[in-house]
């Protein structure tokens, strides 16, 4: 075992200690950054030479300037405000009251509101918290009263929240942009149908399910007077807010009308008027949502700063190299390679977050797999769906936790458990769909040019 591979070694256990230790992921992944840069001012007295030192820490503060001054991340904070306040906007009330209502005679149908709604909220949001909560909130009183699974509708909840990490305009896809330098615009348009099969696959299993178990969504009661265009119609109307924003979202970029930056102004004025609308819009309101999107953002880049110390220290110490040479050391043939790497993003996503991941793991991985002659944009939408899983598999799945907090207090952490492990062996399905298919990820971005 070479030099460097025992202090790459070295730094990675250090930040999983500190993260086991409860400290916060930004500054761990800081802290262990400074550690080792004064390390390395201290090992060659003792005959140890290596790059790394404390003025590599000078390096970090540059990067950090450059990611304050970087025009492709101001979307990041535009969308958290637009998620933000479309989740004071009842949109997602008035979508389940509506959809419950037109597919309640479908096997599963309120599991089909569900799924259909979170399809919408992540076109909508890109943010995670807000669709889960607003969704686990929404759903979960209506679901119980008509004797749903708990399970299942448990699974089915945060399952739907996660599309916002994978739909656009997904906060991932951004950051995932800025660090593989590659154009958020084509990211977004390679994730469309991804995200449209996810659904579909979440839409088909429970259909089928409930289908052959039909005690686990009992068949809901119908009116017999209920005036079936009437029902459409109430579904037009609360699905036509959304669509608007979405449209005004993700066609201004799709048609080149606007960059992504640009779009995301669009948005949160979008959700601002939305709100005003449903007269949900006052000052408290404004000042919450400010207060959040402060907070949120605030807490994205403390994490990309972390990992801009991070990353330079652990280049000093030619971590590239080490992770370079380990990759194209295995003795497979390069889809074997790209495979091993997503298992890797996989099983990492038990334990850390997608941001950590997306900026320390993915720019040392994804270069040395594009070099071996895969298209990047497929191999990024591969690596998001990957990240994807992490928000459902414990002991960190952040979705599992934000579900648990908006449930009932009688719902087991053992029941949220059970619920999710149907849709991550979905979530993989559909991550074969994609690399057996690599056209769902790439046709849509090839007709932009």
């Amino acid at each position: 075992m070479t030099q460097d591979v025992i202090f790459v070694a070295l730094m990675f256990a250090a930040f999983a200690g500190g993260l086991f230790a409860g400290f916060p992921v930004a500054f761990v992944l800081g802290g262990v950054g400074v550690l080792f840069a004064l390390l390395g001012d201290l090992l060659p007295m003792f005959g140890i030479k290596v790059l790394a030192g404390t003025n590599f820490v000078g390096f970090a503060s540059d990067r950090i300037f450059g990611t304050l001054a970087n025009y492709s991340l101001v979307p990041m904070a535009m969308f958290v405000f637009m998620g933000l306040m479309l989740e004071r906007s009842g949109v997602a009330d008035r979508l389940l009251v509506a959809m419950g209502r037109m597919m309640r005679r479908l096997p599963g149908g309120l599991g089909l509101a569900v799924v259909a709604i979170g399809l919408v909220l992540a076109a909508s949001t890109g943010i995670i918290g807000a669709s889960v909560v607003l969704l686990a909130t929404v759903a979960l009183p209506v679901l119980r009263r008509a004797n749903y699974n708990m399970p299942l509708g448990l699974g089915t909840v945060a399952a739907s929240g996660c599309l916002g990490i994978l739909v656009p305009p997904s906060i991932m896809l951004i950051v995932m942009g800025d660090q593989l330098r590659l154009s958020v615009g084509d990211l977004f348009m390679a994730a469309i149908l991804p995200g449209a099969l996810l659904a579909a696959l979440y839409a088909i299993y429970i259909v089928v399910l409930c289908a052959i178990r039909p005690d686990l969504a009992p068949p809901q009661k119908v009116d017999p007077t209920e005036d079936g265009a009437g029902a459409a119609m109430g579904l037009l109307r609360a699905l036509i807010p959304p669509v608007l924003l979405m449209s005004a979202v993700l066609g201004s970029i799709f048609l080149g009308i606007a960059s992504p930056t640009e779009a995301s102004g669009v948005g949160a004025l979008g959700a601002t008027l939305l709100a005003a609308a449903d007269r949900q819009l006052n000052w408290q309101t404004l000042k919450d949502v400010s207060y959040g999107t402060g907070k949120t953002t605030a807490f994205l880049f403390a994490l990309i700063f972390g990992a801009s110390c991070f990353s330079v220290v652990l280049r000093g110490y030619g971590g590239d190299e080490v992770i370079e040479g380990a990759i194209q050391g295995l003795p497979l043939p390069p889809e074997a390679v790209l495979g091993v790497v997503l298992l890797v993003v996989f099983l990492l996503g038990f334990v850390l977050d997608w941001m950590e991941i997306v900026l320390i793991i993915a720019p040392l991985t994804v270069p040395v797999v594009v070099s071996l002659g895969f298209d990047p944009l497929w191999v990024a939408i591969l690596i998001a769906i990957c990240l994807q899983t992490s928000f459902l598999t414990p002991p960190v799945g952040m979705a599992l936790f934000y579900v648990k907090s908006a449930a009932p207090p009688d719902v087991t952490t053992l029941q949220i458990y059970r619920g999710i492990i149907p849709f991550v062996l979905l979530q993989l399905l559909g991550l074969l769909t994609v690399w057996l298919i690599p056209d769902l990820a790439l046709k849509l971005p090839s007709l932009s040019y």
